[in-house]
């Protein structure tokens, strides 16, 4: 009987192991994920403002050409915005989901 036990407790003590192991590696690759978003949100704010001094400055030039670089300029910085918005919702969502 004593032997049955010892069996389960050395079986639940390597599976507990394997576990811990396994949570870990999660957990590093999760804090890895989340700094590469933090650095990407920081690319994409300062490629925002960027683009938006460019866009505050007039055009000189009536080309149709011209205009349409500065129309995909600016859907070029909405939509920047638009990825930095989702995937900083997604970062607000998860920490919220960890504080419950």
């Amino acid at each position: 009987m004593i032997y049955i036990f010892l069996i389960a407790l050395l079986l639940s003590i390597i599976l507990n192991i394997f576990l811990v192991f396994y949570c870990l590696k999660f957990a590093r690759l999760l804090l890895n994920a989340q700094d590469s978003i933090e650095e990407c949100l920081e690319v994409l704010e300062t490629r925002r403002a960027s683009i938006s001094k460019v866009l505050e400055i007039p055009l000189f030039f009536d080309s149709p050409e011209i205009r349409r670089v500065h129309d995909d300029l600016r859907a070029s910085k909405e939509a920047i915005f638009q990825v930095a918005r989702s995937i900083s919702n997604i970062v607000e969502e998860e920490i919220e989901g960890d504080d419950r």
